[in-house]
């Protein structure tokens, strides 16, 4: 694909999923930044042109990110931090909402994407988060923070289903301009997105396809008296709130969210997955290759930006640059 002249800078750059939508989208990616090994590793791995860093972002000046990119000025930062410190999946965020952004280390890496921004000066930013993020006062700090680096934000809540995603996922996507990209016509039920794989194998044609964890004895058992969008086990998230996983796929439905901790039942077989099905549920190409522990690349997927939606809003992006 002809590249654009408009260079990009992917921060929390995981597996690439948001790089993915952008690079399509016609965006030239010039700097990737994660701190996970292995993410770093899967995303270098998939996008050769690109320079990738395998680094904490807090340990790279302004001045060591402009040397990286050789003083060339970028177009475009895009970028994903950590949602754990926010998600209200997690029964160990903290309770104050503004400790969650200025006193915990992860959350605070939210402040190290805006520090970044405000060192690269580019003409559009987006940043994903959950929703969590703009709650209980966080979103007036976050503006102010925005603010101070000289851009207005605005906070665009976006569903990856209706942008060809399999699977639901509600994310806010934080930016200068005011995000509307374009929707698909129908929804992309999970029937329709594991369909044409060949059964998993030790060493399979299509990678990550080999053949997922096995499930204990007691939990085979119960998954064979599972139906539908029933789910084997709960978990306690913040506010002591249950939830879901193991949860056998309904065929002809969307899936549920894919997580960096969920694992699905195979809508017709007792088994887990494969990391490509899951990986198919959040709209990855086949030909996208996740490297690391099996937990690794499950979770690679899980924490990703759908690609789907990564592309609408890429597109929109480039519309909004081609007639700025």
């Amino acid at each position: 694909m002809k590249k654009s002249s408009f260079l990009t800078v992917d921060l929390f750059s995981g597996a690439g999923g948001f790089s993915i939508g952008f690079e399509e989208a016609g965006f030239q990616i010039a700097l990737a930044v994660d701190q996970d090994k292995a993410a770093a590793k899967t995303y270098a791995g998939n996008f050769p042109h690109t320079l990738t860093i395998n680094e904490d972002l807090r340990n790279l000046t302004c001045k060591d990110i402009r040397y990286l990119l050789g003083r060339k000025n970028v177009e475009v930062v895009i970028g994903s931090p950590p949602c754990e410190p926010y998600t209200g999946a997690n029964p160990r965020r903290k309770k104050n909402p503004l400790d969650r952004l200025y006193t915990d280390p992860e959350g605070g890496l939210v402040l190290e994407f805006i520090r970044v921004v405000d060192c690269l000066k580019p003409k559009i930013f987006v940043m994903e988060n959950v929703p969590a993020l703009i709650e209980d006062g966080l979103k007036n700090a976050i503006k102010w923070e925005f603010r101070k680096a000289g851009y207005e934000v605005f906070f665009n809540i976006l569903r990856a289903e209706d942008y060809g995603t399999p699977s639901r996922r509600v994310r806010v996507f934080a930016s200068n301009i005011k995000l509307r990209p374009e929707k698909s016509r129908e929804k992309v039920k999970v029937k329709d997105a594991i369909s044409g794989l060949p059964p998993p194998s030790p060493d399979p044609d299509i990678p990550n396809h080999d053949i997922p964890p096995n499930l204990s004895k007691s939990k085979l058992k119960r998954v064979h008296r599972l139906r539908w969008g029933e789910s084997l086990i709960k978990y306690e998230g913040a506010g002591r709130k249950q939830l879901p996983n193991y949860i056998r796929l309904h065929p002809h439905k969307v899936a549920p969210t894919v997580l960096g901790s969920s694992r699905f039942i195979h809508p017709y077989e007792p088994r887990l997955l494969t990391v490509r099905e899951q990986a198919r549920l959040m709209g990855f190409p086949d030909n996208h290759v996740f490297l690391g522990g099996k937990d690794q690349q499950y979770n690679q997927v899980g924490e990703a930006v759908p690609p789907p939606l990564s592309k609408a809003i890429g597109d929109f992006v480039m519309r909004w640059l081609r007639n700025d």
